[in-house]
């Protein structure tokens, strides 16, 4: 969702801005086919490289905890008979749970990965996932306003490009907040607000710089 509706604003805005410069209608759709194909692989890049990091990070964890479950099992024992503790166990619930768990490596250790790193050691995310998915969310977002000018020119390709961009980031704020329980008519109104404001600026930068290029 944040995908599609970071593809959308600032797709919009590049081919807003554009127009606004007095290109001619093949330099809006070049920059917008561009700036779809360039933000996307960045998302894309940029989600890789996160998630990459992160279950790098969580397998060293892993490493280091697997270590001291091995060298010092009763200290790690004792450790997770608190966090059972934490969750509202008896104390003599909890170190009887606690040393149930510590009869196996494998068992401790992913129950102190949840319970330390908030994740499953054996069910890490795919980084070609997470960059795919973005790469996809993106380009979907940020097709729509450059469909008018591959058909279209002038105001009229302008118009319609803002009319898209308004429909669907009106549509991503109905299901932000749908999906967030909240004001579905806030997040509306935010979204759309956002892609105006930006459509504004980049707009008024194009005036500003007017190049006729074409």
């Amino acid at each position: 969702m944040f995908g599609v509706s970071d593809g959308l604003i600032s797709n919009v805005s590049l081919v807003i801005g554009f127009s606004g410069a007095g290109v001619d209608a093949s330099l809006v759709r070049l920059a917008g086919l561009a700036g779809a194909i360039a933000g996307a692989v960045s998302m894309a890049a940029g989600e890789w490289v996160s998630i990459s990091a992160q279950n790098e990070m969580v397998t060293r964890e892993v490493a280091i905890e697997r270590r001291e479950l091995e060298i010092n099992s009763r200290a790690e024992q004792a450790e997770l008979a608190l966090m059972y503790e934490d969750h509202g166990m008896e104390p003599t619930t909890a170190r009887l749970a606690a040393s149930e768990v510590m009869r196996s490596t494998d068992s401790a250790l992913a129950v102190h990965a949840r319970e330390e790193f908030g994740l499953d050691p054996d069910d890490l995310p795919s980084p070609m996932q997470a960059a795919m998915l973005s790469l996809v969310c993106f380009l979907a977002g940020a097709v729509l306003p450059v469909i008018p000018w591959m058909i279209g020119s002038g105001g009229g390709a302008k118009l319609a490009s803002i009319v898209i961009g308004v429909v669907a980031a009106g549509g991503i704020g109905w299901a932000i907040g749908r999906l967030g329980d909240r004001s579905r008519p806030l997040t509306m109104a935010r979204q759309i607000g956002i892609l105006l404001v930006a459509c504004a600026v980049t707009y008024g930068i194009g005036q500003l710089l007017h190049v006729n290029a074409g």
